[in-house]
């Protein structure tokens, strides 16, 4: 199996510190362990993401996220009764993150000169210490605003990607498996977006909010974790129409592995990796079909998702942790992808994003 570095835009870390309880500086074996007879969870004892195994896998470069919905009364999802309880999940995730830096755990990348001396510690081959994960500061879904003014706050302490929509209605934009365009809210926060350089994160957005942020929007734009509607014909992931107008933005889209977005039909805990011949074949078939839209390798990449509330029993069955995202890069060779492409598939498309947007 290859090891390329690899750069992975989208992990909801911080989630599974506080939410989930999880220890990440553990083995996954010792995550699960520790998880034996819970069930609080769908994907107790099934963990993949673990710092140890992001080291093994060498994905040294990640897009970590702060996550809290704010949901109203009738709303049957999980999430916070008000904005402002939100917005204080997101501050003890931001605390977490600091946490392990201290710990030497990772690192926050905020610029282009914090990026380069980042990469070049961890092209330096000889050096036999401990490297810290680099990870760019998201947000999925930006209920937990309190305001459109409390996003140059977080572009302060080091927020450089904003995904406006979760599921359902948000406050500032309505997302999967929901329908019409950004709201007032939602325009001005991209306005403020634009005036600061952030990134728009279009994934999640719902098909009226993405032609309506595409159009609107001036700055840089990716989708962190979208896979294609060619294969799952469902509103979370992107038809071709989508991906063709993300490519003429020179945008990147980083493939998932969540199984229910590569399989057809997928039902939520009666559905099997194995019953479904769900395999990390699926992930090459995503990126393959980007690539071919587009006629080049220059906007597929790594969004994996893993542990996003799912793990082993909700992904390919030949993953068995985070460290075998590797794998796809073996079967993207067998269809012909050379040393070059694969490297931009890898880390390269993400790493030129960065340079050009940080």
């Amino acid at each position: 199996m290859s090891n390329r570095f690899i750069v992975d835009a989208h992990l909801d870390l911080s989630m599974n510190a506080l939410e989930w309880n999880r220890d990440l500086r553990l083995e996954v074996e010792e995550i699960n362990r520790r998880e034996a007879g819970m069930n609080d969870k769908p994907d107790r004892t099934n963990a993949t993401t673990s710092f140890p195994e992001l080291r093994k896998g060498n994905i040294g470069l990640v897009v970590a996220t702060q996550i809290a919905r704010y949901v109203s009364p009738e709303s049957t999802l999980p999430g916070w009764n008000s904005p402002e309880q939100a917005w204080a999940q997101t501050q003890g995730q931001l605390a977490w993150y600091k946490a392990m830096e201290e710990e030497g755990e990772m690192v926050m990348i905020r610029n282009k000169a914090e990026l380069e001396a980042h990469l070049a510690l961890w092209n330096n081959r000889e050096s036999k210490e401990k490297k810290p994960i680099g990870y760019v500061l998201s947000i999925e879904g930006a209920d937990s605003f309190i305001t459109v003014g409390h996003l140059e706050r977080a572009y302060n302490y080091g927020l450089r990607a904003v995904g406006p929509a979760h599921y359902r209605e948000g406050r500032y934009a309505n997302g999967t498996d929901s329908n019409g365009p950004l709201n007032q809210m939602g325009q001005d926060l991209l306005k403020e977006m634009d005036r600061l350089n952030m990134i728009l994160d279009v994934t999640h957005l719902n098909d009226e909010a993405f032609w309506h942020a595409l159009t609107i929007y001036q700055g840089p734009v990716w989708a962190s974790h979208n896979n294609c509607r060619a294969f799952v014909d469902h509103n979370r992931q992107f038809s071709d129409e989508m991906i063709n107008a993300l490519i003429e933005r020179n945008a990147v889209i980083g493939i998932a592995l969540d199984a229910w977005m590569m399989v057809p039909g997928w039902v939520r805990g009666v559905s099997t990796p194995e019953s479904t011949n769900c395999t990390m074949e699926i992930m090459a078939d995503n990126i393959d079909h980007i690539c071919q839209l587009s006629g080049n390798a220059d906007h597929a990449a790594i969004g994996s998702d893993l542990d996003g509330a799912f793990g082993t029993e909700q992904c390919p069955y030949d993953l068995k942790t985070i460290r075998d995202v590797q794998k796809v890069f073996t079967l993207l060779e067998k269809r012909g992808y050379d040393d070059a492409s694969l490297d931009k598939i890898a880390n390269g498309n993400w790493v030129s994003f960065l340079r050009r947007t940080l």
